[in-house]
């Protein structure tokens, strides 16, 4: 006759972990089921390679949009992970029993695929907390309901008001004499929970049917001990421990005709990927997550000394910051910890216990020194390992092939890298990378790098499992990351900006087979282009590319061409398209105008850059032309030295006369000082010009300016703002209006205007000690 042991766990919990091994021991079941997707049952055979090392995650995704994807994480201290090698180290049959992710990663029957906008990849799909108190989201509407804990109903019951000390003081840092009787024991409590709480989430009710289905399958194909591992929240329902009937095959069977009827299962494929104990933390937003992942996986792999080891190592990662912590101070922090547990009546020393202890003796109570424990070492950053021969998309096995090859680690630990492109080795670090991050794979990330020269590169270096996706994602470009990278430039390039940004990015990641089709598309863009914030946009990135293709070995001769003929078409359009523009499209404008200008003199001598200054000088005469853009481009023209400081001042004065508007008068000099404060500091011809307006307004109208002014000035550094108050406190004279008769103050009181006088300095930036 069949029997059957359903064993509910904590799906990351190391004393379930170890009671699910002895309990198996104990009842040596020949067929296991595990809750989780039945399209793993094809990965279980990996599970005895020696390089698939947990955490690890089964990520399932869905043939024609990988974006729709669901993972399902295991660590080394997982029941459910400890089940699995336990039934493949002993030959026993063993699969899968939950609802398959050709379901879960289904469609509305009635939606249309091509009206769908791309779906967010999922962290889990394992929509039950079981024994946590967290949020569940459903994976069909990403739907967001709370569920009854029934761990703080069970810890309340028993006196307690901690649910999770009390649930890793009788479970996971226990280990009972009998595992089976202690796994009954949960699923009577967890039965007089569900009791007095009925369960009515609908895909919860659908999971538990093809969970039972599934057990059923097993008994009538002959299974004489069926054991099954799954959520503690579960086990009633499977044991059959529920008030009333337990539900029929054919219940169970009209239950999930309502999801296929309304369902349409994708395909799907089903693979191990790495994960880290940093993604099986709640605090990334993981339903089934735990507080302590580094923690947990301690408890589970020492088997000697744990507190001793682990306080040891606690030292360890304080040293790493250059804390001073010593062999005697490990030592007390074990005897307080045990201290603590003693007085708590605990049976061992807990999470809660050991932090106390070493923010008291390690960190001398500095809770900025735990930080870096809690982060490094409760939570941690461990990653797990698959091996080569897990299926994969040819784009994922590519870069694994290429990363083993440059000898760079899948490190999720953020590292700060510095390259010398003038090595082989480092110049093909630099390609992957860039290459990568054209696929939106950003693995690393660029970071400036101190001194000169173009051949020093900076990164910084972190891989997250989510990357993994995201090379499913970009395996429809190609099936090489340097074949995929160049394809998708390529079908990006649909304007003149973006094309020139292709180029950039081509030329930075070292694909010339693209830089031909990439530079004649740019060519018929700029042609048939009258747009001349695109031709803005375009010319710095094509300066770009210039300027670093010698440094990557790439012929950039035909793009020097693209480049002058951009260079002449904006020469020829810019005074005309600027005209007219109001303020919001001036504002705009601005920054793309600046970058340009930045970018000429980097371009050879000639016609083309000498029209660029002859264009800005044109364009500043227009009457029609903004405020903003009038002040910004006579300072770059005499910036550039095409125009002299007298010739400015005599335009700043203009703009500043009577009569025209005075909200027109300050965007003219925000335009103006936007270049920096060191002119106005040490020049005083036009330092004077900008204090006599300033004094010359009266009270509606600075109270108009202000704000602007505000924006202007606060641009400037806190040492400029000081220098440029000393220099027109020192103008004096005939030239400042703002020196009157001082009986002209007689009868004020000061008192009363000083939070006027406080202020009109906060307006002005002078705010000291900044």
């Amino acid at each position: 006759m069949s029997t059957t042991r359903v064993f509910g766990v904590r799906h990351h919990g190391p004393g379930s972990a170890r009671a699910v091994r002895a309990a198996l021991e104990r009842y040596s079941p020949d067929r296991l089921l595990i809750e989780g997707p039945p399209e793993a049952d094809a990965l279980v055979g990996l599970v005895a390679e020696p390089e698939l090392r947990p955490p690890v995650a089964v990520l399932a995704y869905r043939n024609d949009d990988p974006a729709a994807a669901a993972f399902w994480p295991f660590a080394v201290f997982s029941p459910e992970w400890q089940a699995l090698h336990w039934a493949v180290e002993r030959d026993v049959p063993v699969s899968f029993m939950d609802l398959p992710a050709a379901l879960v990663l289904g469609r509305p029957k009635d939606d249309d695929p091509a009206e769908q906008a791309p779906t967010e990849p999922h962290t889990d799909t394992d929509t039950d907390t079981d024994t946590e108190a967290e949020a569940a989201t459903d994976t069909d509407d990403a739907a967001t309901r709370l569920r009854t804990d029934p761990i703080a109903l069970l810890a309340g019951a028993a006196g307690h008001d901690d649910p999770e000390r009390w649930w890793e003081d009788v479970v996971e840092n226990r280990s009972p004499d009998d595992p089976l009787d202690s796994f009954d024991a949960v699923t009577e409590a967890m039965t007089a929970v569900r009791t007095a709480h009925p369960e009515h989430d609908e895909r919860t009710l659908q999971r538990e049917a093809q969970m039972r289905k599934q057990l059923r399958a097993a008994v009538k194909a002959g299974a004489e001990r069926v054991a099954v591992v799954c959520g503690a929240w579960h086990a009633p329902a499977l044991a059959g421990t529920l008030p009333g009937k337990p539900p029929t095959a054919t219940a169970d069977n009209a239950v999930l005709r309502q999801l296929t009827a309304t369902t349409q299962a994708a395909k799907v494929t089903a693979t191990w990927v790495p994960w880290t104990h940093s993604r099986l933390a709640s605090s990334s937003g993981y339903g089934a997550g735990v507080d302590s992942p580094g923690w947990y996986g301690h408890l589970f792999t020492a088997t000697d000394h744990p507190l001793e080891h682990w306080l040891s190592a606690t030292a360890r990662v304080l040293r790493d910051h250059d804390l001073p912590t010593s062999t005697a101070n490990v030592i007390e922090a074990v005897r307080l910890a045990r201290t603590l547990a003693a007085v708590r009546e605990r049976p061992e020393p807990g999470l809660t216990e050991v932090l106390d202890a070493t923010r008291a003796v390690l960190c001398d109570g500095s809770d900025l020194s735990l930080g870096f424990v809690v982060r490094e070492a409760v939570v941690g950053e461990q990653l797990g390992s698959v091996p080569d021969a897990a299926p994969t998309v040819p784009l994922t096995a590519d870069v694994r092939a290429t990363a083993r090859s440059l000898r760079i680690k899948f490190d999720p630990k953020p590292r700060e890298v510095v390259l010398d492109l003038r090595t082989r080795n480092d110049r093909r670090r630099s390609q992957l990378w860039w290459r990568l991050r054209i696929l939106r794979v950003d693995w690393a990330r660029p970071e400036q790098v101190t001194g000169t020269g173009t051949f020093k590169e900076g990164w910084t270096v972190a891989w997250r499992p989510e990357l993994e996706v995201r090379l499913v994602e970009a395996s429809l470009w190609g099936t090489t990351v340097a074949s995929a990278a160049g394809h998708r430039l390529v079908d990006g390039a649909d304007s003149l900006a973006g094309c020139a940004s292709a180029i950039a990015d081509a030329i930075t990641a070292e694909l010339p087979d693209v830089l031909g089709d990439l530079t004649g598309r740019l060519d018929r863009f700029a042609a048939a282009s009258a747009d001349i914030t695109g031709l803005l946009q375009a010319l710095p990135a094509l300066v770009r590319a210039q300027r670093y293709g010698s440094v990557r070995g790439v012929d950039t001769g035909a793009l020097a061409d693209v480049a002058q003929a951009v260079l002449t078409r904006l020469c020829a359009g810019l005074p005309a398209a600027i005209g007219g523009l109001n303020d919001d499209a001036a504002r705009d404008l601005r920054p793309h105008l600046e970058a340009a200008h930045e970018a000429v003199p980097l371009l050879p001598a000639g016609a083309a850059r000498d029209g660029w200054y002859g264009a800005l000088a044109e364009a500043a005469d227009r009457r029609d032309l903004p405020a903003l853009l009038g002040g910004r481009l006579v300072r770059l023209l005499m910036d550039a030295d095409r125009m002299d400081r007298q010739a400015a001042a005599d335009r700043l004065h203009a703009a500043l006369s009577v009569g025209r508007d005075t909200t027109d008068k300050a965007w003219w000099v925000e335009g103006f000082t936007a270049g920096g404060a060191l002119l106005l500091i040490h020049d005083r011809a036009l330092l004077s010009v900008l204090d006599r307006w300033v004094a010359g307004l009266d009270a509606d109208e600075f109270l108009l300016v202000a704000p602007l002014l505000r924006r202007g000035f606060g641009q400037f550094e806190p040492a400029e703002r000081g220098n440029l108050l000393t220099a027109a406190r020192a103008l004096g004279g005939s030239d400042s209006a703002r020196v009157a008769d001082p009986g002209a103050l007689a009868g004020v009181d000061l008192r009363v205007a000083a939070p006027v006088l406080a202020t009109a300095r906060l307006l002005l930036g002078e705010v000291r000690g900044r």
